[in-house]
């Protein structure tokens, strides 16, 4: 028999207290599944509904292992923690997903980049760098997409370099060039796997990005793409899993080519921005299946409900404080529409503030929908 996960004789500890252990909060609720939180930021979204909250630095290796010490298992919103303190804890018997060797791969852009090749996992060309000089010596096969190889997030550490005149742009930093491929489609594949090696995956969906923050701008579910490469994508996702027999949930990003090839970009070990259309588009949300899937339960099934539109909610550019959402009222009587407000009292420029979802049974539909609370809805101060 399992051991009981329900009640509050069961602590579950969340290393991170953002949007995402937020809505990772809201679905254990359901199951009566006791969270606890940790995160520098005393306001941070988890603090109003997690069972208890402690501020600290996720990087702090006596802050992360004290906070793991009565933990019945450990999980994560974010990669940037002390790893260290999570080898200790787990040592110490404690149950940690995804697992601290994983994240150690992960949360290093260039051992993830080293990790495909070994695996024949399809990715872009890349070079490994220390520092900006060393660019130089790469100047023939430019253009290059210069990413950290650690601390980047959000479109933050990403730098691309077309010709030899954007060095002077470049990070002076450890970092991955990678080769700037041209694609047709950007593409996400949200993963799961439980300790019993029990996989679920959902359908695949298309991400197109605002270019000046680069970030996510729209999100549809499901992608427009053909059923073979439906498929493809599905089983590169499953097979980077596998490799990693990792247990929780995996965004697997992905670039479409117009040959119909299919390169892995980058992945998160992780609820994803890319899978927030699930909580209404799916059967099962990603939350609940990173919860199912930590636990060792049954996976949930992926099936898709109804088409969806997802739209990042970015505070305005140009606009940082108190945070007023204009237009909130007008598109909460679209049909279809529902908004997930992150609980972020500032709001700055490009910061995610929230998302909204539009469910329908056409896709064109909401995707007209969408652009309305697009035009409508801006998170301002």
């Amino acid at each position: 028999m399992q051991n009981k996960w329900y009640g509050n004789s069961f602590r579950l500890g969340m290393i991170g207290g953002g949007q995402l252990g937020r809505m990772f909060i809201q679905e254990a609720i359901n199951l009566d599944v006791q969270v606890h939180s940790l995160d520098p930021d005393n306001d941070a979204p988890c603090k109003s509904i997690a069972t208890s909250f402690t501020v600290g630095k996720l990087t702090d290796y006596e802050t992360l292992l004290n906070f793991g010490l009565d933990k019945d298992v450990l999980t994560v919103e974010i990669e940037n923690v002390n790893i260290e303190a999570l080898e200790e804890l787990e040592k110490r018997g404690k149950k940690i997903f995804p697992q601290p060797h994983i994240l150690k791969i992960i949360k290093d852009k260039g051992l993830q980049k080293q990790f495909y090749l070994e695996n024949n996992i399809p990715t872009a060309p890349f070079e490994l760098v220390e520092n900006k000089d060393e660019i130089k010596k790469y100047i023939s096969n430019f253009p290059y997409m210069q990413k950290l190889r650690t601390g980047g997030y959000d479109g933050k550490g990403v730098q691309p370099l077309k010709t030899e005149l954007d060095i002077v742009n470049a990070f002076e930093m450890p970092s991955v060039l990678e080769k700037m491929i041209p694609f047709t489609k950007e593409l996400s594949v949200i993963v799961a796997r439980n300790e019993k090696g029990e996989i679920a995956v959902f359908p695949t969906v298309e991400c197109e990005f605002n270019s000046e923050a680069n970030l996510v701008e729209f999100l549809f579910s499901p992608a427009d793409i053909s059923i073979e490469t439906e498929e493809n994508a599905k089983k590169i996702a499953i097979n980077v899993i596998e490799k990693l027999q990792m247990v929780g949930i995996l965004a697997v990003e992905l670039f479409l080519l117009d040959s119909g090839e299919i390169l892995v970009n980058e992945i998160a070990p992780r609820p994803h921005n890319s899978g927030h259309q699930t909580i209404e588009c799916n059967v099962t949300s990603q939350y609940e299946q990173h919860l199912r899937a930590i636990l060792n339960l049954p996976m949930g099934s992926t099936t898709l409900v109804q088409s969806g539109v997802m739209i990042n909610l970015l505070g305005e550019k140009g606009y940082e404080g108190n945070v007023i959402y204009e237009g909130l009222e007008n598109i909460l009587s679209m049909e279809g529409v529902k908004v997930h407000l992150y609980g972020k009292q500032i709001t700055k420029s490009f910061r995610k503030m929230g998302h909204v979802t539009i469910a329908n049974k056409s896709l064109d539909s909401a995707k007209k929908i969408a652009r309305e609370v697009q035009n409508n809805l801006k998170a301002k101060a």
